[in-house]
């Protein structure tokens, strides 16, 4: 008789084999509608989603979005409308490895790659001679912080960028306390795929709520929103080469606070103060000691790492006001 190690082993495998390769949840309805009413445009191969709108008759701006880590163009969904009654054109995209946008794998993912293809979609959409309005979140921040630099110091293709809005980003890394899980895959080395070939919806739902206020929390099917849009095309696969961001932030902080000190561009900060990655108010006394010319809008206590899905219309009334402001 086989010892029973081998026989539970003889069962587990085979079960632990069908667990890595579940297929993706369906998309919801509402993420089906997000992905209907957007397109894909090229970047060295790889298809890149977006979503374009256009907005106020009696306006010229364009405003383009860029989202963090590591959700998507969905993060936006709370305040589009709210943003297509005082913009002419609206804009986000999926950046690679994220939401609907390939996921190449492997891949040497980078915020200055991230950055070119947002300079990529304005000249597909035939922006290139347009001011662009950046709001930005998060890992976005730090793509738009890249951004910045190319146009101040007038890189080749380079947008013409109006003004510039920063939300809850790591934009100092001294003051950024990323999350253990973030930490471990991208350091984790051997270990790294595995971690993320065992995460599920449970472990990313609880992950993802630590970031969120206690009164804030997405509902169910928002997380399973935005646990779809990390599983489309196999993204939960290419999450630790996508952190390195982490790295790349120290690395060229020079560089990327360097763009924000130095910038004659309009410029403001919403924040949420109960973020534990960029805590208060460690990070924002910080910021207003580095940028002091920058205006802030600090949104109620409970609001925390995700403002514009927190707390949608106080984040909106917050960027109208600076953008109505110059």
């Amino acid at each position: 008789m086989k010892e029973w190690w081998v026989q539970v082993g003889l069962v587990l495998v085979p079960l632990l084999a069908i667990y890595l390769h579940i297929p993706p949840p369906k998309l919801s309805p509402a993420l089906l509608s997000w992905r209907s009413s957007g397109r894909y445009f090229t970047y060295k191969d790889q298809n890149i989603f977006y979503r374009d709108s256009t907005g106020a008759l009696g306006s010229s701006d364009i405003i383009i979005l860029l989202h963090g880590f590591p959700t998507s163009s969905y993060d936006w969904c709370k305040i589009w409308e709210g943003l297509t009654q005082r913009f002419h054109r609206v804009i986000a995209l999926d950046f690679v490895g994220f939401g609907f946008s390939d996921k190449p794998r492997p891949h040497r993912y980078s915020i200055f790659e991230q950055a070119s293809i947002v300079e990529r979609l304005v000249r597909h959409l035939g922006l290139r001679r347009q001011r662009i309005n950046l709001l930005s979140h998060d890992y976005g921040d730090t793509v738009a912080q890249e951004l910045l630099h190319r146009y101040e110091h007038n890189k080749t293709g380079s947008i013409l960028i109006n003004s510039l809005c920063l939300s809850n980003g790591g934009i100092f890394p001294e003051t950024h306390y990323p999350r253990f899980i973030q930490k471990l895959l991208k350091d984790g080395g051997l270990l790294s795929p595995v971690i993320m070939r065992l995460m599920n919806f449970f472990f990313f739902s609880r992950g993802l709520g630590a970031v969120f206020g206690p009164y804030t929390q997405p509902s169910q099917a928002e997380y399973w929103d935005m646990w779809t849009a990390v599983r489309t095309n196999d993204g939960n696969l290419v999450v630790d080469s996508i952190l390195q961001y982490i790295n790349q932030r120290k690395k060229h902080r020079e560089r990327w606070v360097g763009a924000l000190m130095s910038t004659s561009v309009p410029l403001h900060l919403i924040y949420g103060p109960l973020d534990p990655v960029n805590p208060h108010p460690e990070f924002l006394q910080l910021y207003k000691k580095v940028l002091p010319t920058s205006t802030v809008s600090v949104l109620d206590d409970h609001i925390s790492h995700y403002p514009q899905l927190e707390d949608p219309m106080g984040f909106l009334n917050a960027y109208l006001n600076f953008i109505n402001s110059f």
